[in-house]
């Protein structure tokens, strides 16, 4: 564990079905923050899980000062359920971390350590993930879809586990839409990042709440909501497919009057028909899907509304 003091520190984690693992994480990160921070809290966001999460959560609270509870309406989504945890954390670092202990709290000092050093985000970069085959697959969709919105750098290095400065927070204070992604938000304000390597542990409970399903739509949302890459692409495609016309009806009429050779119509009108209407109907399927986000915006629609929250918090002091 690094020897760096620390002024104060917030760590936020979604949580979702992991009553299990939660008074694990709880004295874990104790163990891991007292020595090393001033003052520290751990602010637990409870996305409306199917167990009983949120009883733990309570208990938790009431044992120890340092923990905040809040709970959502719905399931809002993790990147969401951080969001309303990064919004009400009071200290300098935020730290965000998943709830399932594949990333130990004890690598969280090295992250901080980057941000001592200068750095506005550092990340927790696995050395080798420990998924599955399919999740590790669908993961790096996902990664190509925060490239494409993130930028080559910040997008191959950015994971869950993620430390950074809580003034970042003044580039995203108006921040309303239902579509959030934390490191989108991060990009906004944040200029040095990090990549940090650490350790990654395989599930001990339960299973993953993303599934391929899950996963492909947060793609879609990232691609669709963070970038104009998928309109500039169906422009392409329709620059192209007109010049591809324009170069059939050039080859045609070289067939029909240079070399006097009549083309069969039906045939070859059909396809070509067949070609441009699917591109058309792509790039208006692109359209379509802005412009059903820039609705859903305007519809003023949260991206979280915080049902309860536990009573017994202050701030924790440190006695060293």
């Amino acid at each position: 564990m690094s020897n760096s003091k620390y002024t104060s520190v917030s760590v936020v984690v979604p949580v979702y079905n992991s009553e299990q693992t939660l008074p694990e994480l709880i004295a874990r990160l104790r163990e891991v923050l007292s020595p090393t921070t001033e003052a520290f809290e751990v602010i637990l966001v409870n996305d409306c899980s199917k167990d009983n999460s949120w009883q733990v959560i309570e208990k938790l609270a009431e044992q120890d000062t340092a923990v905040l509870g809040l709970s959502l309406m719905r399931n809002y989504g993790q990147h969401n359920a951080l969001l309303a945890g990064i919004m009400r954390a009071q200290y300098d670092f935020i730290v965000t971390i998943d709830d399932d202990l594949q990333n130990p709290p004890e690598d969280i000092p090295k992250l901080l350590d980057a941000l001592v050093e200068g750095h506005d985000v550092a990340y927790g970069k696995p050395q080798k993930r420990k998924h599955s085959l399919w999740r590790n697959l669908s993961s790096k969709i996902v990664k190509g879809s925060l490239r494409l919105a993130l930028g080559a750098d910040m997008g191959s290095k950015s994971s869950a586990f993620r430390a950074f400065r809580s003034d970042l927070r003044k580039g995203f204070t108006q921040f309303a839409d239902a579509q959030v992604s934390i490191d989108v938000l991060l990009s906004w304000t944040a200029n040095r990042i990090a990549a940090i390597k650490v350790a990654h542990q395989p599930r001990q409970h339960g299973r993953s709440g993303y599934t391929m399903r899950k996963l492909l739509s947060l793609t879609l949302s990232m691609v669709t909501g963070y970038s104009t890459a998928p309109l500039r692409f169906a422009s392409s495609l329709g620059l192209f497919s007109a010049l591809v016309g324009v170069g059939i009806f050039l080859y045609v009429l070289i067939l029909r009057f240079v070399h006097e050779v009549s083309v069969p119509g039906f045939t070859f009108i059909a396809a070509e028909i067949a070609m441009f209407a699917g591109m058309q109907l792509f790039t208006i399927g692109v359209i379509g899907e802005y412009l059903a986000r820039l609705h859903f915006r305007t519809m003023g629609k949260p991206p979280y509304t915080i049902r309860s929250e536990t009573t017994s918090r202050t701030h924790q002091p440190k006695n060293n």
